[in-house]
């Protein structure tokens, strides 16, 4: 079996950023596959952002080049040193092997040496969800709310905060 070098990379050129749509909008990227109107347009607009600096979003890259896993956030609105965290997304074929936690620690560590006073996220209530809400809480973030019936009928959005004025929890130390 060969062995899969897996590169973390922040987009930084129109190339990279078409990369990560196609890898979005692609059959292997979700697993929910009824999406909103809304998510379909931040999967085709937000990485083309993080070339204007309004949003930051890192990819994952195989050995091969291809992307496999994404992520990405955005600073708050008010710009007071909050962000919000939108989409992560893994691969099917490179699931449950850490690329989530690697991922989603380069981001942790990067809003951490900007100073940053917390990330809040987002995720649906539907079972297809648990592997993420699984992550959220083993990387600190807390449940701080539910809006009900926010995606369509009986899809609830979860609400996670973290504060990131704490030090860095042990389960990024990989």
């Amino acid at each position: 079996m060969a062995i899969v070098e897996l590169t973390v990379r922040r987009i930084d050129s129109r190339e990279a950023a078409d990369a990560v749509v196609a890898f979005l909008i692609s059959p292997q990227a979700f697993d929910d596959e009824r999406p909103t109107p809304g998510e379909e347009e931040h999967f085709r607009t937000l990485p083309y952002l993080a070339l204007e600096g309004k949003t930051i979003y890192w990819y994952m890259t195989d050995n091969a080049g291809e992307v496999v896993a994404v992520t990405g956030v955005a600073p708050n609105e008010q710009r007071t040193g909050g962000y919000t965290w939108d989409y992560l997304v893994v691969r099917r074929d490179y699931r449950r092997g850490g690329a989530a936690l690697r991922l989603a620690g380069a981001m942790l560590e990067y809003l951490r040496e900007q100073g940053a006073r917390y990330l809040v996220t987002y995720t649906c209530d539907l079972p297809v969800y648990a592997g993420v809400r699984r992550l959220f809480e083993r990387l600190g973030f807390s449940m701080n709310g539910r809006l009900p019936d926010y995606y369509f009928d009986g899809e609830d959005r979860l609400i996670y905060y973290l504060d990131l004025r704490k030090p860095g929890r042990p389960e990024m130390q990989q």
